[in-house]
C-alpha cells in the first residue's frame, strides 16, 4: 500500500512539474539564407550573395524567468562556394545537417509591461554533418577545362587544342564527391553559433522572429580545402515562434459583468445602474429611480426628516428641521463678540491645523507622564468617539452643532471647552 501511495505521489509531482514546464515552452520555425565563409568562394568576382543557399531551422525553447531561456534546435540546408578567378576555379556545395543547445537572453519582459518589439541574443554549441560535392563535369560527364580567356572547354588549354576544343557551360549539378588527396578528414564537426535578433509580438501565443547568426566551425574541410583557418558561415533568418503558455489574465478576467449589470446593493428593487439614490435603508419605499419620498421637498428624505411639513423654500438642517435664522444670527453675534484669552497662537491664526498641533502635543505629554486628564462632566457631550480625550475634530464638530442647535453648548461653554482642550 505504501509503495502505491509513493508511486501516486511521484506521478502527481511529475505531472505538476510537466504542466509548469509545458507552460514555459515555445517552438520556433525559421527559414533564411546561408552564406559560406571559408577558403572556396573568396576569389569570386561575382555578387557576394551569389553563393547563398537556403536553410531551415526548428527549435524548442524553455523560458527561465524574465530574461534567460534555453533551447535545442535542428538545422538543415546547403552551403556553397565558387571561385571565379584566373588563378582558381574551385567550387563546392554541401548539404549540411545538425543541431545543438543554445542559451538565450530575452528583453521583452523587462519593465511593467511586456514589449511588443524587443531584441534578444543567443549563443550555444552544436554538432554539424557535411559532405562537399563539386560541379566538375557537365551533363555528359565531360570534365570542365577553364581557359585563361574565361571560357570553359572540353580540352586542356593549349595552342594546338584551340581549334579542336568545344565550349562547355556549367550545369551547376554537383555530381562529384570531393576528397582530400592527402587526408581522409571527418565529415562532421562541432560549431559555435552566436547571434542576435528582434522579436515582434503578434498575439498572446505568436511572435515573429528576425535574426542573424554567425557560426564558427571546428573544421576547415567543409569546402574540401584546407588553407589555414577554420570555416564558418553566416545565416539570416525569419520565422514564427509559438508559445504554449496559458493566456494571460487581464484586470477584468474575474469580473462577472452580468452580475454587475444586475446588482442592487441596497436591495430596494432598483438596479444600481438605474439607482439615483444608492444606499437607501432596507424597507424604505422608493420610486422608479431608487429615491425615497420627500413630501415637503426640502431635500431631506421623509425617513430621515424630523419635520415632515417644512415650508417650501425654508432653510433646513440635516434633519429636515427649519433653521431659525434670527436665533442663528444671535448665536453668531454672541460668538463673534465674546473674546476669551486662550492662547496667542490660536487668537492670531485660529485654524483646524493649529488645533491639531495642540492635540498632538497633548498626546505626547500624556504618553510621557502616563496620565490622561478626566473630561469634566459638562464637556462629556463633546467626546463623540468616547475615547476620553477631546480632539481637534471634536472641537469643530461641537462648534458646528452649536450653530445648528444640535447640542447643549453655548458660547461661554464652548470657550470653556477650548480652554480645557489646551490644558488637557
Amino acid at each position: 500500500m505504501n509503495r502505491i501511495s509513493t508511486k501516486v505521489s511521484f506521478l502527481a509531482v511529475c505531472l505538476v512539474v510537466l504542466n509548469n514546464s509545458f507552460a514555459q515552452l515555445s517552438v520556433t520555425a525559421q527559414a533564411g539564407g546561408l552564406k559560406f565563409l571559408g577558403d572556396v568562394g573568396r576569389k569570386n568576382n561575382a555578387n557576394f550573395f551569389s553563393d547563398m543557399r537556403l536553410g531551415y531551422n526548428l527549435g524548442v525553447e524553455y523560458r527561465i524567468g524574465k530574461v534567460l531561456g534555453i533551447g535545442i534546435d535542428g538545422m538543415y540546408g546547403k552551403l556553397a562556394g565558387t571561385d571565379n578567378d584566373k588563378s582558381s576555379h574551385l567550387n563546392f556545395q554541401s548539404t549540411v545537417m545538425g543541431g545543438g543547445l543554445n542559451l538565450f537572453a530575452f528583453f521583452d519582459k523587462l519593465g511593467e509591461k511586456e514589449k511588443d518589439v524587443s531584441p534578444y541574443i543567443h549563443a550555444g554549441f552544436g554538432y554539424l554533418m557535411f559532405d562537399p560535392y563539386g560541379d566538375l563535369r557537365d551533363k555528359n560527364g565531360i570534365e570542365y577545362q577553364y581557359w585563361t580567356d574565361g571560357s570553359i572547354r572540353n580540352l586542356t588549354e593549349s595552342t594546338a587544342n584551340d581549334p579542336l576544343s568545344a565550349f562547355l557551360k556549367r550545369d551547376y549539378k554537383y555530381e562529384t564527391q570531393l576528397k582530400d588527396s592527402v587526408a581522409n578528414y571527418a565529415r562532421s564537426t562541432f560549431y559555435i553559433p552566436v547571434g542576435l535578433g528582434a522579436k515582434f509580438k503578434m498575439g498572446f501565443r505568436a511572435s515573429l522572429r528576425v535574426g542573424v547568426t554567425y557560426n564558427i566551425c571546428m573544421s576547415d574541410y567543409i569546402d574540401n580545402s584546407k588553407k589555414g583557418g577554420n570555416d564558418s558561415w553566416a545565416s539570416a533568418n525569419v520565422g514564427l515562434n509559438i508559445n504554449f503558455g496559458k493566456k494571460p489574465k487581464d484586470a477584468y478576467s474575474n469580473v462577472d459583468f452580468k452580475a454587475v449589470d444586475n446588482s442592487d446593493t441596497d436591495g430596494d428593487g432598483v438596479k444600481d445602474l438605474d439607482d439615483n439614490c444608492l444606499g437607501t435603508p432596507k424597507g424604505v419605499k422608493v420610486d422608479g429611480k431608487g429615491c425615497p419620498d420627500d413630501k415637503d421637498d426640502d431635500g431631506v428624505f421623509d425617513y430621515m426628516d424630523k419635520e415632515l411639513t417644512s415650508k417650501k423654500g425654508a432653510k433646513v438642517d440635516g434633519n429636515g428641521v427649519t433653521i431659525d435664522e434670527e436665533a442663528l444670527a444671535k448665536r453668531q453675534l454672541a460668538w463673534d463678540s465674546l473674546s476669551t484669552e486662550r492662547s496667542e497662537g490660536f487668537n492670531n491664526a485660529p485654524s483646524l491645523s493649529y488645533l491639531k498641533e495642540i492635540e498632538e502635543k497633548a498626546k505626547q505629554n500624556q504618553a510621557q507622564t502616563g496620565k490622561a486628564s478626566k473630561i469634566p462632566a459638562e464637556f462629556v457631550e463633546a467626546d463623540y468617539n468616547k475615547d476620553g480625550n477631546i480632539s481637534a475634530a471634536e472641537i469643530t464638530k461641537t462648534i458646528d452643532g452649536f450653530f445648528e442647535g444640535e447640542n447643549s453648548f453655548n458660547v461661554e461653554k464652548i470657550n470653556k471647552l477650548i480652554d480645557y482642550f489646551f490644558e488637557q
